[in-house]
């Protein structure tokens, strides 16, 4: 295996006020099967003690390779790009700071991309999991295809892909609040690198009350909007022409469904469609979750044995949509 001054991989993970998720994400990386990795956190202006928490598990894992970085705060998409840029690893994984990672995802995704230098991006199903004790929840993806990738988000942003695909698309577009993975999957797809899914879910989404990528379901048709406008030639030239008018005109006008190009709106319609079950998915798994929980402690009281107390009941959380 290569020193750790010289890794494989580079796990890159932006903070900005996650300094009480920030252990558990680095601990997945710890816990993995493949060893040869480098671990850059950037606190992306961080208000909270996340510099503190970075330092201690630095501090602790003196045999790990794992850097922080600081910046001010300039979002995920740059502070990606600064961690990205300091880093040596001929492979890249980003990892958001609120999420996890399986022990094999590593191990698996290396192999992908040692086995076929025409694959650029390794991608896997997900599991998501909240903060309190509801089991995780599988969500298998589609195979991948690049038809399909222009149509909706097929793959996590926590994929393994090669440092010249972030060189030669320019890395992620710092200027995009939301959908930033998207629009860099597809300048991957623009300069013809390919990917490959893994199905098995081996990267791990938190689901918060708020919602993942909440911002980015919510504004959906203007996120495609742009990611139009940033990769005119793979679009036709009607769904060029209503990107411009969405990003330069009355945008509110332009996104009302009449206005919008058919193909746009099917794909949306789609999305829609899959945030909806994913909704409805969660909905039922939490329904049964606290009903088996109250229903032991029914039992339990009645035999006059102790059981845990069933937790307070949350809002369902929105959709998952990474």
């Amino acid at each position: 295996m290569p020193h750790r001054s010289d890794p494989v991989v580079s796990v890159v993970i932006p903070c900005h006020d996650y300094a009480r998720y920030l252990p558990e994400a680095v601990s997945s990386v710890i816990a993995q099967t493949f060893r040869a990795w480098e671990l850059v956190i950037v606190d992306d202006g961080s208000t909270d003690n996340t510099v503190e928490v970075a330092q201690d598990l630095a501090a602790h894992h003196p045999d790990r390779c794992i850097r922080l970085l600081r910046q001010a705060n300039a979002g995920v998409s740059a502070a990606r790009n600064t961690g990205i840029e300091a880093s040596v690893g001929r492979y890249i994984l980003p990892l958001d700071a609120d999420d996890v990672i399986a022990p094999t995802m590593l191990e698996k995704t290396v192999e992908v991309l040692d086995r076929d230098p025409g694959i650029a991006i390794a991608s896997t199903d997900v599991f998501t999991f909240t903060d309190d004790d509801l089991p995780p929840q599988a969500m298998p993806l589609p195979a991948y295809s690049r038809e399909l990738l222009l149509q909706r988000l097929i793959m996590f942003y926590c994929s393994l892909y090669r440092r010249e695909a972030w060189q030669t698309v320019g890395g992620y577009d710092e200027t995009m609040r939301a959908g930033e993975d998207w629009d860099f999957w597809i300048g991957c797809v623009e300069h013809g690198f390919d990917a490959h899914h893994i199905h098995e879910p081996l990267f791990g989404a938190r689901n918060k009350d708020t919602g993942l990528h909440l911002e980015a379901a919510e504004n959906d048709l203007a996120i495609r909007a742009r990611i139009v406008a940033n990769h005119p030639d793979l679009f036709k030239p009607i769904t060029r022409g209503w990107a411009h008018a969405v990003l330069t005109q009355d945008a509110a006008a332009c996104l009302s469904d009449e206005q919008v190009p058919d193909d746009i709106l099917t794909r949306a319609a789609e999305m829609d469609q899959f945030l909806s079950a994913v909704m409805a998915l969660q909905r039922t798994t939490r329904v049964q979750y606290y009903h088996i929980r109250r229903l032991e402690q029914a039992l339990a009281a009645r035999s006059g044995v102790a059981a845990p107390s069933v937790p307070r009941e949350e809002p369902t959380p929105a959709a998952s949509s990474r």
